[in-house]
């Protein structure tokens, strides 16, 4: 295994992954510091040494790759750096500068990031946290009853007509269908635990 404590995995996206990667990781007798979407930190001093070709082949077992090519951690690192920004808007509902925020995570310069990220990804790194935050937004009308008002200034929307145009623009529906969705199942599962 390399000196380098940090793993840049892909193929991680919700909180399952990461208590399937700990317990693998432990199995393997890895002493894990912490473990975040597409990122694991190994303690300084990991006393069992693992050769790369098996942690590959464990990541590969549960659908994970280990990324080794400089520009895939470094994506990695953006696409989590923007993980975190959602989230600490989802928690604390003060406005995330994106830019700011990732060029402060990687100490390196936004413009830079982006251009890197354009090329590697075939997208713009904007468009990305657009779709990060849309997909934060339907989670958000679909498995809660905060109203498209909240929601807009949770995420750090100017306004609910700007979010609803983004919404529509990119799932190609509005909110209502969304609260829908989330409408049909609370009727399942309310009918489910009658019957």
């Amino acid at each position: 295994m390399k000196k380098n404590n940090k793993l840049f995995i892909k193929g991680m996206v919700c909180n399952r992954c990461i208590t399937v990667l700990s317990d693998e990781l432990f199995k393997l007798g890895l002493d894990v510091s912490s473990i975040n979407l597409g990122e694991v930190i190994l303690k300084e001093n990991n006393k069992t040494p693992v050769d790369e070709e098996t942690v590959k082949a464990v990541l590969q077992k549960h659908g994970f790759e280990l990324l080794t090519d400089k520009n895939e951690q470094l994506i990695s690192h953006i696409k989590h750096a923007v993980e975190l920004g959602i989230n600490e808007q989802s928690e604390t509902g003060d406005p995330v500068r994106f830019s700011k925020l990732i060029s402060d995570e990687l100490q390196r310069d936004y413009d830079s990031l982006s251009a890197i990220f354009s090329i590697a990804q075939g997208n713009t790194l904007e468009k990305y946290i657009i779709q990060k935050r849309i997909e934060e937004v339907k989670a958000l009308l679909v498995y809660t009853d905060k109203s498209l008002t909240d929601i807009a200034h949770t995420l750090g929307y100017s306004s609910v007509a700007y979010l609803s145009r983004q919404l529509k623009k990119n799932t190609g529906f509005d909110f209502a269908h969304y609260k829908r969705i989330r409408r049909d199942k609370l009727a399942i599962m309310k009918k489910s635990k009658r019957e």
